[in-house]
């Protein structure tokens, strides 16, 4: 059976999906742009932080 095709990385997840990624490239700018005229509370992937108890 093959691999399932989400790997996950938090290294990767950044760097392709993350803010400053989004803001260094031209279209990643218009994507930023985008999420803020529909009012998006989160305009990029952010780590995920665990909850505290």
């Amino acid at each position: 059976m093959p691999k399932r095709t989400y790997q996950p990385s938090k290294k990767k997840r950044m760097t392709t999906h993350g803010f400053l990624a989004r803001k260094n490239s031209p279209k990643g700018s218009n994507i930023l742009k985008a999420r803020r005229q529909k009012g998006r509370v989160r305009l990029a992937v952010k780590p995920s932080v665990k909850p505290s108890k």
